[in-house]
Parts: structure tokens; sequence; C-alpha cells
């Protein structure tokens, strides 16, 4: 345990490091990848609630992520045009505000979670993982027809909105709005995991008959978790559209779905800074080997080989000493 909180310690360090290095050494490109890690980790960390703790193999997170992303966008480029927006016949302003944004992509993201949770969760094993695919296949083709908002080709924002005493602009201040999301985020992880409500959707994953002898709901339980899942994810997807000022469909692909998954699994599933450690790793193999080859993927899923097969914990799991994952390994 010990050890494993050293190792959390020294990713959060490291985190924080390399950006003030590069701020220092006027390197804002690296700020900026740093800064692309740390919402793809928030990203994985929504999806981590679910999959580390509630044994929920989502391959449709892409959903929340790209309508946080798009709630960015459609918002912004109101304000930006200075258009209101009709929806159900009531003109609504846009606002180039990030708290307004985030709550507004937090709560649409929670409310698709909500509907997907309570037609997915009926299933469970392959099906589940099925319909979660389905629903994102859904938004993704949705979003190509949406042309109002640049169907296939996306929507650009030349604006960074606005967060009160920031420069927005400035990818450090950018980068620590973020790397500070992030840190909340895993404080309530860490106390989501020890919560009795934690305690009883891991229960619930382990065994859920035996979960209902006590007087538990199974069924309850993940959809919370799968709701506040959903809602980190569309915050992560927000911030992303803020950082590249730009939103399309492929923020619903499913191939988003998996890298996601994938930074889990490489960081350690139910781990609490897996998903960090992941995402750190995932970004800097798209950025070194991407520049020596476009089929960089190949060395990913190599890696990804590796993980599996000979350390089921993930990369945390394999240097804090620890193999074993899936939910108990919050530390």
């Amino acid at each position: 345990m010990r050890r494993e909180a050293a190792l959390n310690a020294a990713i959060l360090v490291a985190l924080i490091a390399v950006p003030a290095w590069a701020h220092l050494s006027d390197e804002p490109f690296t700020i900026t990848l740093a800064t692309r890690a740390v919402i793809l980790a928030l990203a994985a960390v929504g999806l981590n609630i679910a999959l580390g703790i509630g044994g929920m193999v989502s391959f449709g997170h892409a959903v929340y992520f790209g309508i946080g992303g798009y709630a960015m966008g459609i918002l912004a480029s109101h304000a930006q045009s200075y258009t209101p927006m009709e929806l159900f016949g009531l003109s609504i302003e846009g606002t180039k505000s990030m708290l307004v944004i985030w709550l507004v992509a937090v709560v649409l993201s929670a409310l698709a979670a909500l509907v997907i949770g309570l037609l997915s969760l009926r299933t469970s094993g392959v099906y589940f993982i099925m319909i979660t695919l389905a629903f994102g296949q859904m938004f993704f083709f949705f979003s190509i027809s949406w042309a109002a908002y640049g169907g296939e080709d996306g929507l650009s924002i030349y604006v960074r909105n606005g967060f009160p005493g920031l420069n927005t602009l400035v990818p450090i201040q950018y980068f620590g709005l973020c790397l500070a999301i992030l840190l909340v985020v895993l404080w309530f992880n860490a106390r989501l995991a020890r919560s009795p409500f934690g305690l009883a959707l891991n229960a619930a994953r382990q065994s859920p008959a035996r979960a209902e002898t006590v007087g538990l709901n199974p069924m309850r339980l993940r959809l919370v978790a799968f709701v506040i899942s959903g809602a980190i994810t569309g915050l992560a997807g927000a911030l992303f559209a803020d950082l590249n000022r730009f939103v399309s469909p492929t923020m619903f692909s499913w191939q988003l779905s998996g890298e996601i998954t994938v930074l889990i699994i490489i960081g350690g599933v139910g781990r609490l800074m897996g998903p960090v450690a992941g995402a750190v790793v995932f970004v800097a193999l798209e950025h070194l080997l991407g520049g020596l080859t476009e089929f960089w993927h190949i060395y990913l899923g190599a890696a990804l080989l590796l993980v599996v097969l000979f350390a089921r914990g993930g990369l945390v799991g394999l240097i804090a000493g620890r193999p074993g994952g899936g939910g108990g390994g919050h530390g």
C-alpha cells in the first residue's frame, strides 16, 4: 500500500514537473501534450469508476466524451457568432464561460448515461458491451448527419473560452486548470471507492447474488456509478474540445472508446492512478513513435499485449508489486 502510494505521488510530481520545465524552457507544445494527457486521464478516471469498481465493460463511453465536446462547441459557436440557438421553441444564448459550459456538459452527459444505463444494464457480459457500442455508433452517425454543426467536417471554435481570473490562452494556465480538475476528480474517486456506496458496488461486482441477499440492489448501484462515470467523461470531452478548439464526430467513435479503455488497462484497472499512468504512456508513445511511423499503434498493441500477459495489475500494479486489480487497488 505504501509503495503504491509513493508511486502515485511520483506520477503526480512528474505530471507537474514536466510542464513546469517546458514553461521555463519556452516549450508550449510540450505543455499542450501534457494537457492532452491530463484530459485523457480524466476521461479514463470516469470510465474506471464503471469498469474498475463496478465491473462494467463499456465500449461506448465516447458518447459522453462527444456530448461534452459538442456541448462546448455548440454553446461557444453561438457566442462566437452572436446568434442564439433554438431548442424546443426556446431561444438560448451561447456562452464563452467555461463554468457554464462544464455544467451543461456534465448534466447532458449524466442524462445520456442515465438513459443508456437503464437500457444497457438489463444485460450483462458481451451483450452489455455490444449495447453500449451500438449507442456509440448511433451518436457517431447522428453527429455526421448534423449539418447545422459541421456534419462530418466538424465545428471549429476560433476563441478559447474563459475562466474567472485566468488567461486560458496561456498554455501553462490552461494546463493548471485541467490538472486541478483531475486532482479533484481523483480525490472524489478515492473517497467514492472507500465509501459505503463504493464498497457496496464492489460487492455487487464480485457477487450480485450475495449482494441481493443482504438487501443491496446491484442494478441501482451500477446505474448510479454509470451515471457518475458518464458525467466525468463528459467533462473531459468539454475540456478536450476547448484544448483543440474543434469538435468532430470522431469524438463519438468506437476507436476513442477503445483508447480510453486501453489507457486503464495499461495503467491498471481499478487503480487510483492507473488511468493517469496509462494516459501519460499513451500520449508519450503517440508523440515519440508517431514521428517515426504512422503505424505506431502496432507498438501500442505490443505494449498492451505485454501488460495483459505479464502485468495483470497494469504498470502501477507491476511497479508497486501488487498484481491484483479490479477495484481493490485504490490507494
